[in-house]
């Protein structure tokens, strides 16, 4: 994530990496999914997780939180990228959305009661997303007032964790404006549909509410006022999302450079021929200058600059860009063996391209940095 890490970030990285790769290596991945298992997660993998402090790096010490550095936020993106390498499966950015939410805007209760379960592992889904696949919160949920509460309605686009969730953070349109709301999965009215995706590592699901009566405690901030929480909860995405990508892109192109390096042909190894030692030059371009937007725009998120949303979207339009690029040039390179389904190569595609579509696709975020610029 960051070019230099401090002893403490590297400790945090190193007990990461070892976690995945005890618990939850690639072959297990595999297993999971060719078992047909239902989920995506070794039994007691969110648990174990929370007990490295993964969904508390967002929550104030006060709360119980934490983070080893002090800046959450980027302990949290060097978990997400090194994540993104080992293709984990589990919720990880939208529980740390939830938390954040949580700390940040939850009543007493809530946090007294529901921001300790999310921290210990309990999963818990971001519902925000239009039906459509746009990013376009609230577009398709509706909250409308009733006597002593509210009742929510509508359905929701691909939703990362929404079958696992035990909680959702529904962000709905009022008349009054956005809100957001925290409902439990077992409420009359709460459907949760499984998804085919195209990443195969992970669970998806659409969140459908049909006349869901909630009383005000689930309200999560103030009533028609959640906008600027719902920007602030996009970037924490964004960012978590945008490592998660750069840790998956840098694991396919080491993959890649080392094929080319042990594969011979001709008697020389391939990436001694020209066309394929240029062409790997390019993807290691881009990945590096994924890697200096990527930073930039977690240090802008972090410490709430100004122009922090901003960057956020150029991090993620430049890395849904490149991401399929960089993808389809290491195929050319694998050839014949990388389009084979025992071959990893289509795991990591499948995960670059899930993620490129997830919380606003690069185009949707180009507009939004015009919108910004005044354009």
């Amino acid at each position: 994530m960051e070019l230099t890490l401090t002893d403490d970030q590297q400790l945090l990285r190193d007990t990461a990496t070892r976690f995945m790769d005890a618990t939850c290596p690639l072959e297990t991945v595999r297993q999971l999914f060719d078992e047909g298992a239902g989920t995506d997660l070794p039994q007691g993998y969110l648990r174990e997780a929370a007990e490295l402090g993964w969904f508390s790096l967002l929550v104030p010490e006060e709360l119980g939180g934490g983070s080893i550095s002090g800046e959450g936020l980027r302990d949290a993106a060097i978990v997400a990228e090194e994540r993104g390498k080992r293709l984990q499966p589990g919720p990880f950015v939208a529980m740390n959305v939830v938390a954040s939410a949580l700390a940040r805007g939850g009543t007493a209760s809530q946090r007294d009661s529901i921001l300790p379960a999310v921290m210990a592992g309990e999963a818990a889904a971001w519902v925000a997303n239009d039906e459509t696949g746009t990013w376009a919160p609230g577009a398709s949920l509706s909250a409308a007032t009733r006597e002593g509460g509210f009742s929510l309605s509508g359905t929701s686009g691909a939703i990362q964790g929404a079958t696992q969730a035990t909680r959702l953070l529904v962000v709905a349109a009022g008349p009054d404006g956005l809100s957001q709301f925290l409902v439990s999965t077992d409420l009359p009215g709460v459907v949760i549909h499984p998804l085919d995706a195209h990443d195969i590592t992970q669970r998806f699901g659409t969140v459908e509410l049909n006349e869901v009566d909630v009383g005000p405690e689930s309200l999560v901030g103030k009533s028609g006022e959640a906008a600027p929480d719902i920007e602030q909860q996009l970037q924490i995405a964004l960012i978590l999302s945008v490592a998660e990508t750069l840790g998956t892109l840098a694991a396919l192109f080491e993959m890649t450079r080392q094929y080319a390096v042990d594969r011979i042909a001709f008697g020389r190894p391939i990436g001694s021929y020209q066309g394929v030692k240029y062409q790997l030059a390019d993807m290691s371009l881009s990945i590096e200058a994924a890697h200096a937007i990527s930073a930039a725009a977690t240090k802008g998120v972090q410490g709430a600059y100004a122009d922090a949303g901003e960057v956020a979207s150029m991090a993620k339009a430049w890395l849904g860009d490149i991401g399929i690029d960089v993808a389809q040039g290491c195929f050319q390179i694998f050839a014949g063996i990388g389009y084979t389904w025992e071959h990893d190569l289509h795991l990591f595609l499948r995960r670059i391209t899930m993620n490129g579509l997830l919380f606003g696709q690069s185009e949707w975020h180009r507009e939004r940095i015009c919108a910004i610029q005044g354009l």
